[in-house]
């Protein structure tokens, strides 16, 4: 699959079952992740993976956020929360990981990490991976992100669950654009 075709079609695959990628997959993935556009070459990400029981140890901690958050949550509340990760074989966190620099503010590096994140998304459709990008509440909560490791500056960009497809693929977006693009400064 050519560049322009990775990048015109890709779709989310929320279905995915083993097995996980392999090593050459995942070496594409983060070759890939460290070409995004990155002011002043600071790599301000870094990943995790999280695969085999690991993936419960997740749940574990997202049920513990829950638990933080709304301590009346019930028991099959709970065991949802707990099997979310097991919906992949493989799960890779990206982490924006902000640098002190004179330069470049700590947003712009947050947007590095985002499309650290993109280009991981791009390279697995392009190797025919399914993947999906999730983020929601546990992203932001201080008990994923202690428990995860992160020091306090750093963030969740989102949890790309990774894996095989399976299922019906989501519809394709509408690719038009021309609402949402204009000139600027062209006085006549």
């Amino acid at each position: 699959m050519n560049a322009l075709e990775a990048l015109q079609y890709r779709t989310s695959s929320p279905r995915l079952i083993d097995p996980e990628p392999t090593s050459d997959q995942l070496d594409h993935l983060f070759r890939s992740a460290v070409r995004a556009a990155d002011h002043g070459l600071l790599r301000p990400w870094r990943f995790l993976i999280i695969r085999g029981q690991a993936r419960s140890r997740l749940g574990d901690l997202l049920v513990a956020a829950a638990r933080q958050e709304h301590p009346e949550i019930s028991a099959a509340q709970a065991d949802k929360l707990a099997a979310k990760p097991l919906r992949a074989p493989l799960i890779v966190v990206t982490v924006a990981s902000p640098k002190q620099h004179p330069k470049v503010p700590e947003f712009e590096q947050t947007l590095s990490a985002a499309a650290a994140t993109q280009n991981m998304i791009n390279a697995a459709f392009a190797l025919d991976l399914g993947v999906m990008w999730r983020t929601g509440s546990p992203a932001y909560q201080s008990v994923v992100m202690r428990g995860l490791g992160l020091e306090e500056s750093e963030k969740i960009v989102g949890f790309l669950y990774l894996g095989n497809k399976t299922g019906p693929e989501k519809p394709r977006p509408d690719t038009s654009y021309s609402d949402l693009v204009s000139e600027w400064g062209q006085d006549g």
